[in-house]
């Protein structure tokens, strides 16, 4: 479960990630706030996990908002979760480590991840590659690299040139 557009209402903290899950304590909300990297910027704020969120979510920046949604999904422990971009507004160190914590504590869950950055999504199982609403690559990020030709022109874009391609992704 995760929303396409990261609502978040007025109230304080933990009642915004109870929408997740209704009766989820304290210990609920450190959990999924860990795995969702939202515990460090949580844990500066006076109140904590009571500290007030404005409508919408004004008084936090886009990637705190984006952990917030996310941590909110992690309170709700779906069989399938769904990131539609939901990790562009974080910095490449957040969405690495987010993506490390996910791997280990959602289990046997399905994610389906939307993702423009090739570091978000290069170590899925199965990456689809997609242009002007057709499919045009399908496989690993290594399997992409030799057979999709907008995937490896992707990937050079954004991490570099051929020869630094698979380098460069196994530190991202």
């Amino acid at each position: 479960m995760f929303l396409k557009k990261n609502v978040l209402f007025s109230g304080n903290i933990g009642e915004n990630l109870n929408f997740g899950k209704e009766n989820g304590t304290e210990e609920d909300w450190e959990q999924a706030a860990g795995i969702a990297c939202a515990d460090e910027f949580i844990s500066k704020r006076k109140q904590g996990y009571y500290d007030m969120i404005a409508q919408g979510g004004t008084n936090l920046s886009g990637g705190q908002r984006q952990r917030m949604a996310i941590a909110r999904a992690m309170m709700k422990k779906p069989e399938i979760y769904v990131f539609d971009d939901s990790f562009s507004a974080l910095d490449m160190k957040t969405d690495r480590q987010l993506r490390e914590n996910l791997k280990k504590n959602i289990g046997d869950a399905t994610v389906i991840m939307v993702a423009q950055r090739i570091s978000t999504i290069v170590d899925a199982d199965r990456i689809l590659v997609v242009d002007d609403g057709q499919i045009v690559g399908n496989g690993t990020h290594e399997e992409l690299l030799k057979s999709c030709s907008l995937y490896r022109e992707i990937a050079e874009i954004q991490l570099g040139k051929e020869a630094d391609l698979n380098e460069k992704c196994n530190h991202i």
